[in-house]
């Protein structure tokens, strides 16, 4: 019994040396806490909503709170300042006031796809703590700001002492995600060896089920959480329960190219391809700028 005794108190030691570790870097980083906005957004140079979202609310921080600073947590290694500045400029038409500052991040493949060919979805977001990790350790802010839907890093930057931003493009998980399994729907999400197998869709219901626990639990964290449409506002409110933190902002689009267009048409019908979902705040009359992420950070009392 004397060797296992020894095993588990080595076991025990560990632990208990490993728990102190960590509570001495969390305890650092937040005395050296800095008055300023991190926004959590591994890759910035994915392009599209995602990215546009980013700068507008950079651009919104910047004018809205000058004092603050602005740093950009990114997996791109060849990310610079001034590189983000042009390419806000030059691909979104944003123009920031002045260059955010940096914080590179060197873990990014704990959230690639690649690295998770089974339980992907769980992987990943276990993955996105432990490169949020790296993230805080490196620079602690005051406020941190999640733009790239990262939700099980909200807890985590709460112990950190920060407080919780975010835009949700699309929830992780979703209810009709769960319905098609439930459904025996063959889809993306569900590959036809499941679907047509009762004991694995049994299984996948009870991981799914358990998976968007956590998400809800993980994202109820957030103090203010800002979604890009009706349906994913409705999916968010359901899954984190905190639907009096949660607004709606549509995503910012740039309709400076729309408004050169002639207003004389063809008298040709013409033929309209939908490659998306069709809502209302999908249509394009309800565009906003970075003035609609400003207004709900007002209303959350940025100093």
């Amino acid at each position: 019994m004397a060797p296992y005794g020894i095993l588990i108190w080595a076991v025990i030691t560990a632990v208990l040396a490993s728990i102190l570790i960590l509570a001495s870097h969390v305890h650092n980083a937040r005395r050296n806490r800095t008055t300023s906005v991190a926004f959590f957004h591994p890759y910035t140079n994915d392009g599209g909503g995602g990215e546009r979202v980013l700068w507008c609310a950079v651009k919104a921080i910047q004018e809205e709170s000058p004092d603050l600073d602005c740093i950009v947590y990114t997996g791109d290694h060849d990310a610079s300042p001034d590189s983000l500045l042009a390419r806000a400029v030059d691909r979104f038409g944003v123009e920031l006031l002045h260059p955010p500052k940096v914080v590179h991040l060197y873990r990014r493949k704990w959230i690639e796809e690649s690295t998770y060919p089974r339980f992907t979805m769980i992987g990943q977001s276990f993955g996105s703590v432990y490169l949020s990790w790296e993230a805080l350790c490196k620079f602690t802010p005051l406020y941190y700001f999640d733009t790239s839907g990262y939700a099980f890093t909200y807890p985590l930057a709460r112990i950190f002492g920060c407080r919780v931003i975010c835009y949700t493009h699309y929830p992780t998980i979703s209810l009709d995600m769960i319905s098609r399994v439930r459904e025996g729907s063959s889809m993306y999400n569900n590959n036809a060896s499941i679907a047509q197998s009762n004991w694995l869709s049994q299984c996948k219901i009870v991981y799914y089920t358990f998976f968007s626990w956590m998400y809800g639990l993980v994202g109820s964290c957030a103090d203010l959480a800002m979604v890009n449409s009706s349906w994913t506002q409705s999916h968010i409110e359901k899954l984190w329960g905190i639907p009096d933190r949660i607004k709606r902002v549509y995503p910012p689009c740039d309709t400076s190219g729309l408004q050169v267009l002639p207003l004389e048409r063809s008298t040709e019908y013409p033929a309209i391809i939908s490659v998306a979902q069709f809502r209302p705040e999908k249509v394009g009359y309800k565009l906003i700028s970075t003035r609609h992420i400003l207004f709900n950070l007002r209303h959350f009392q940025l100093p």
